[in-house]
């Protein structure tokens, strides 16, 4: 089956980019890079050649997965306005990507994408322009023209990053109700309810979670099986912590725990957060301390910090849990590097295996 073979994609910069802040970053990388994971010697390595595509800065499976969606991060493309997103096909056998097709996205840098429940629709964030677009899948797993594009409209507290609004990360909740995306721009989360049929979004009620000003929430996800939820804010390099009600969607605000060290006062930037198959950890990664922040998850939901490991390279933009919760794997966006890590399921601790794999400006890792 597809999804047993130990392979680990890597989405890139494969052309220069500028961020809405001003700051132009290399593209070093040629598209989606494929390597494939030793777990008998906490090994990865690069295992054929990197399939074209054009900034795909984001990847996502389907539920089955069968396969990979990519955001296209671009402000323009064949003279149009607006970024796309890309559709490949995973061979069972080798875990080779062929290319079904590419669609607009309708919005400028989308940077994060995710299928739904139902596996009929897949849902972007496009960053720059604040937009939220719904793509239908069919049923060869190709994309559709979008049914849907919102607008979001406002600013925040932050001069440069918060001028406008800027959709960062699309959550799904469990049963494909409720659709939550992170505004960066506006400090809030915005709240959807989720027509699958259709491929429509609605406004929830109530329509957004206010997060404290500058915060900058770039990502959310909920506690399996739990009452809570967590936000992870880029420009606070923090973790809010909020109740969730699974049935109404509401979340509440509890606290907000730091990622970075007491003491530590140099530029940072969170970007990547995700909970331990378990259930029991949770993770985030720091651009600027160059880590990734460990949390015990306490059964009141509560979050203990347990350290910090340095990820061996600059700006760790992604990362990635096998399966298993046994390894994980960091993208160093500005030193050009995927680090391996081996992941001890009982304490959580993060021990590098020594194996590092060059790829050029990486952006996302997702294990299949």
């Amino acid at each position: 089956m597809t999804a047993t073979l130990p392979l680990l994609y890597v989405g890139t910069y494969s052309e220069p980019i500028r961020f809405a802040s001003g700051t132009v970053r290399e593209g070093n990388g040629r598209g989606i890079h494929v390597l494939r994971l030793n777990a008998a010697t906490g090994t990865i390595a690069e295992i054929a050649a990197p399939v074209r595509a054009r900034n795909p800065s984001y990847l996502a499976f389907d539920g089955a997965r069968r396969f990979v969606y990519a955001v296209n991060e671009m402000k323009q493309h064949d003279g149009r306005f607006g970024g796309t997103a890309s559709a490949f096909a995973i061979d069972a056998a080798t875990g080779n990507l062929t290319l079904l097709n590419t669609v607009a996205t309708e919005g400028t840098d989308p940077c994060h994408l995710a299928v739904d429940r139902s596996g009929r629709n897949l849902l972007v964030a496009n960053y720059s322009s604040g937009h939220v677009t719904v793509l239908p899948i069919r049923g060869d797993g190709s994309l559709g023209p979008a049914t849907q594009i919102i607008s979001h409209h406002g600013s925040s507290l932050d001069p440069i990053r918060q001028t406008g609004p800027h959709v960062h990360h699309v959550a799904i909740d469990d049963v494909g109700a409720r659709v939550y995306t992170t505004d960066l721009g506006l400090d809030r989360i915005v709240v959807y309810r989720l027509d699958t049929a259709r491929g429509r979004l609605v406004p929830d009620d109530p329509p957004f979670i206010e997060l404290p000003p500058g915060a900058g929430p770039r990502q959310m996800v909920l506690r399996p099986g739990g009452a809570h939820a967590y936000v992870l804010n880029e420009l606070g390099s923090s973790v809010a912590i909020h109740t969730y009600n699974a049935t109404s969607g509401r979340l509440l605000p509890e606290r907000i725990v730091p990622t970075l060290p007491a003491g530590f006062t140099d530029k940072n930037f969170c970007a990547e957060m995700q909970i331990a198959p378990s259930g029991r950890f949770l993770y985030a990664s720091n651009r600027g301390h160059d880590s990734i922040a460990i949390f015990a998850i306490e059964p009141d939901g509560d979050l203990a910090s347990l350290g910090h490991v340095s990820t061996g390279g600059a700006a760790p933009r992604c990362f990635d849990l096998t399966p298993s919760g046994e390894f994980l794997a960091a993208a160093n966006q500005d030193s050009g590097n995927v680090v391996l890590f081996r992941v001890d399921i009982q304490t959580g601790v993060l021990t590098p295996t020594g194996s590092i794999a060059p790829v050029g400006t990486p952006v996302c890792v997702r294990f299949l």
